[in-house]
């Protein structure tokens, strides 16, 4: 029998960890888990450091030297330090967490609602989907504030608040991993399909990694 592949998941936010371990524990439990996880990307990233790009392709080396099969990124607001990764660790897959669901979006609608509770994604993911679809953004404002000092509950009603306005979307996509547990809520207050970053990752490094037929 051959050895499961090693992923490694590479985090800018602590709540990231849990929901893709619960997407890997229900679709690919064979696979072997490694967690990195640098908390002061996301600041640093605020204070627009333009040492971004260095701090990632480390990040990358050392899951490479683990013996990584595959890397997956869980934080969305790091497109272009994520793509330099992946060259440099080509054929390797690196992943951008959120690759996999906007590649499942586009095939659910052409007005995309992206909720996020993280400014800068925002700004960043859109020009990732193609330009035949039109994303409309929303903010959670305060969500992540309330995540941070853990309050689950103000969280996730914020996102499912948030979500209203996107009922007239043909589909929401949930912008990070650290949301995507409210998917059942802002399907319920939207009455819309939603998919979620953690979810679509996993399906789609299965698939590269020939994992699912």
């Amino acid at each position: 029998m051959t050895t499961p592949p090693r992923i490694a998941l590479i985090h800018a936010l602590k709540h990231s960890i849990a929901p893709i371990e619960a997407a890997f524990a229900q679709a690919w439990p064979e696979a072997r888990l490694m967690n990195l996880l640098d908390d002061s990307l996301s600041a640093d990233l605020a204070r627009d450091n333009n040492a971004m790009t260095e701090r990632f392709l480390a990040l990358g080396d050392y899951a490479a030297a683990t013996g990584a099969d595959g890397i997956l990124f869980t934080c969305s607001a790091f497109g272009p330090c994520i793509e330099a990764v992946a060259r440099a660790h080509a054929p390797m897959p690196v992943l951008k967490p959120n690759e996999a669901m906007i590649e499942r979006a586009v095939t659910m609608g052409r007005r995309i609602g992206l909720l996020s509770s993280f400014p800068p994604t925002l700004a960043s993911m859109p020009p990732e989907f193609p330009a035949s679809v039109e994303v409309v953004p929303k903010l959670a404002d305060g969500a992540l504030a309330a995540l941070d000092r853990g309050d689950r509950a103000t969280h996730d009603q914020l996102i499912a608040e948030a979500s209203r306005s996107l009922r007239d979307c043909d589909v929401i996509a949930l912008a990070q991993f650290s949301i995507a547990a409210t998917a059942p809520l802002v399907a319920e207050a939207t009455g819309r399909p939603v998919v979620t970053t953690p979810d679509s990752a996993v399906e789609k490094l299965m698939k590269l990694l020939k994992a699912k037929p």
